[in-house]
C-alpha cells in the first residue's frame, strides 16, 4: 500500500505550538502516512522559535513575510505560493490550523484543487465579523472550504453544525494546544530575568491584537500603570509584540514605570514557564485563553467579546474589555479576594486533556 501523503500548513507561532503535536503523531505512522511540513512564514522570526522547540524543520519554507505587509498582499502571494506547493506535492489531504491568514488561504488553495482539507481547532465563533479581525472571517471561510472539521469543545462542534456542516465531518478531538502545553511543562526549566519575582505577584501580560489597536491598548497601558502604582506587592511582566503598532504605545505609555517589566517576545518554553509561575493573567490572546486554565491561572481577557465561551462558562477565564478603569478594578479584585481568586483558579478546564492530536491523527487514518 503507498503511504498517502499528509501536508501540514502553517505560519505563525500560536499555529505552530498548535500542529506540532499533530506533527509529532504523524511521525508514529511512517509506513502509512508521509507528513510534509510547509510554513509561509507569515510570523517569520516567532514562528522559528516554537519549530525549534519542537524539533520540526520544515520540508518546505515559503518565506513569505514582508515589512508592514498587508492582508490583501499577504493573501494573494499565500494563495499563489501555496498553489505551486500543492501542484508540486499532490497531498492526499491538506490540514490547517486556526483562523490565520496563512490557514485560509491555504484552505482555498486546496479547494481549488479539489483536495480535501482537514481543519484543526474548527467551530470557534464570536458571531462578530469585525472582532477579532480578521480571524472571524478567516475561520468561517474556512469551514466552508473544509471537508474534516476536528473541534475543540462540544460547543465548538455545534456551532458549525448549526451552520449546516454535516455532523459525520466533525468530530470532537480536544484543543491540541494542550498536548502542546503538556510537552512544554514537562521540560526541565527555570527562567531567568534582570528583575526579581520571586516571593511577588506576577501578573503575566500579553496584549497585541489587530482590533485592540490604537485607543484600547492605549487605554490597556493606562491601566496598567495605575496597577503598578496602586499595588507595590505586583511585578507586572508584558512580552512585547514585534508589530509596531503594539510596541509604539507599550513603551511609550509604560517604559521606565517601576514594576513594569517590558520584555522581547519570549520563546514558548519559557513563556510556558512564566505562565505557570504567575498570578494571574491579563491577555487578548486566544491561545492563553486556553492554556493558563490548564495551569490553574485566572485569565482577565482584554477584548469585549470571546471566540471560547467554554472558558467564561467554566470560569476560568473573565471578559473586562479595555476600559482601563474595569481593568483595575478586576485585577484587584482577584490580587485581594482569595474566594474570588480560587474560583476561577480551580475551576476545571473544557479544553481537553493533551490527547488531541491522537485522535486527529486516528481521524486522517480511518478516512485516507
Amino acid at each position: 500500500m503507498s503511504k498517502k501523503r499528509v501536508l501540514l500548513i502553517f505560519g505563525t507561532r500560536p499555529e505552530a505550538i498548535k500542529m506540532a503535536p499533530v506533527v509529532h503523531e504523524l511521525w508514529k505512522h511512517p509506513e502509512v502516512i508521509e507528513p510534509i511540513v510547509c510554513v509561509t512564514a507569515q510570523h517569520r522570526q516567532m514562528l522559528d522559535q516554537v519549530l525549534d522547540l519542537f524539533g520540526i524543520i520544515p520540508d518546505i519554507d515559503l518565506n513569505l513575510m514582508q515589512e508592514d505587509q498587508t492582508l490583501a498582499s499577504l493573501t494573494s502571494r499565500t494563495v499563489e505560493a501555496i498553489t505551486e506547493v500543492l501542484e508540486d506535492v499532490r497531498p492526499d489531504v491538506v490540514l490547517v490550523q486556526g483562523d490565520t491568514t496563512t490557514a485560509m488561504a491555504a484552505a482555498l488553495a486546496s479547494f481549488y484543487r479539489r483536495i480535501p482539507v482537514g481543519h484543526v481547532e474548527a467551530g470557534l465563533r464570536t458571531k462578530d465579523r469585525y472582532n477579532p479581525f480578521p480571524e472571524e472571517i478567516n475561520r468561517r471561510m474556512i469551514s466552508v472550504l473544509a471537508t474534516y472539521h476536528f473541534a475543540p469543545t462540544y460547543t465548538a462542534a455545534r456551532a458549525l453544525i448549526q451552520e449546516g456542516i454535516p455532523e459525520d465531518s466533525v468530530f470532537v478531538t480536544g484543543n491540541t494546544v494542550i498536548d502542546a502545553l503538556l510537552m512544554t511543562v514537562r521540560k526541565e526549566f527555570k527562567p531567568e530575568f534582570k528583575f526579581p519575582l520571586d516571593g511577588r505577584k506576577v501578573i503575566l501580560v500579553t496584549a497585541h491584537r489587530r482590533e485592540n489597536f490604537g485607543k484600547p491598548l492605549e487605554n490597556i497601558c493606562y491601566a496598567l500603570r495605575k496597577i503598578a502604582q496602586r499595588n507595590p506587592e505586583v511585578e507586572i511582566v508584558y512580552p512585547v509584540h514585534l508589530n509596531p503598532n503594539v510596541w509604539k504605545p507599550v513603551w511609550t505609555i509604560l517604559s521606565g514605570q517601576e514594576r513594569i517589566h517590558l520584555i522581547e517576545p519570549m520563546w514558548y518554553l519559557p513563556f510556558t514557564h512564566l505562565m505557570k509561575s504567575a498570578y494571574l493573567i491579563l491577555t487578548d490572546s486566544g491561545g492563553i485563553q486556553e492554556e493558563a486554565p490548564a495551569l490553574g491561572k485566572p485569565v482577565l481577557v482584554l477584548r469585549h467579546v470571546t471566540e471560547r465561551p467554554e472558558a467564561v462558562e467554566a470560569g476560568t477565564v473573565k471578559l473586562v474589555g479595555t476600559d482601563p478603569q474595569r481593568i483595575v478594578e478586576e485585577t484587584e479584585r482577584l490580587l485581594y479576594d482569595r474566594e474570588a481568586y480560587n474560583r476561577m483558579a480551580q475551576a476545571v478546564s473544557p479544553y481537553g486533556d493533551g490527547h488531541a492530536a491522537e485522535r486527529i491523527v486516528k481521524v486522517i487514518l480511518d478516512i485516507i
